[in-house]
């Protein structure tokens, strides 16, 4: 049965000016950044991450909560949808010895980037048609990545997750709780096709029968 989990409480927060970021973005900014291409990575602040390196302190106090909450070991197997460059994948790597792990991006740009030490396991790959067979894994995660289709698309990256995982899984998307949450995600948002409440959410969910774990993004 799906819960919800707060799996990213260690992860560090944002300290720049969200009112400036707010500000700067236009609808360009936003067709750009769906691109996933060098723009959105290691462009300008407005168009994505203004600039994507890797640093201990983002996943490294984080990949200690998903190992003890999964039991994970040198035995497992992990996949990330929307890995990007394979940051948290390569902390997995180091926290965990011997982990298996793999991950898949809809951008060329990130795989071809992605850090050395966890790029081979790395590959070009659409959420909505997994290349891995039935319950290849025993952790599939999805941070900030299935909110990025709507409709019949974003209902089949579920049933993909679903399909591929053994029973074991994460998702975190853009969700609001109230209307001040609302404006936050829609004024923030570069990439997301589907923002919506947190009862919206859990009604898809259940809907594709999602048996996975997940938790919300609000800047």
């Amino acid at each position: 049965m799906e819960r919800e989990i707060d799996l990213l409480v260690n992860y560090p927060k944002t300290k720049r000016n969200l009112q400036d970021r707010f500000e700067k973005k236009t609808e360009e900014d936003r067709a750009i950044a769906r691109k996933f291409g060098v723009e959105f990575f290691d462009g300008p602040r407005n168009q994505g991450y203004g600039g994507h390196y890797y640093h201990p302190r983002f996943w490294h106090p984080v990949v200690p909560n998903f190992q003890k909450h999964y039991q994970l070991t040198s035995e497992s197997h992990i996949l990330d949808i929307g890995c990007a460059k394979g940051f948290m994948l390569y902390d997995f790597t180091n926290l965990i010895p011997g982990i298996t792990v793999q991950g898949i991006d809809i951008s060329s740009y990130a795989i071809e980037n992605a850090h050395p030490a966890v790029k081979p396991f790395l590959q070009v790959a659409d959420a909505r048609d997994l290349p891995f067979p039935d319950k290849s894994f025993d952790l599939v995660t999805s941070i900030n990545t299935i909110h990025n289709f709507e409709g019949e698309d974003l209902l089949q990256s579920l049933r993909e997750i679903e399909r591929v995982s053994k029973g074991k899984s994460f998702v975190v998307v853009d969700a609001y709780r109230d209307e001040q949450e609302k404006d936050l995600l829609y004024r923030w948002n570069l990439t997301a096709k589907s923002i919506l409440h947190v009862d919206e959410w859990k009604r898809i969910f259940a809907e594709i029968g999602y048996t996975g774990n997940y938790y919300w993004f609000v800047p």
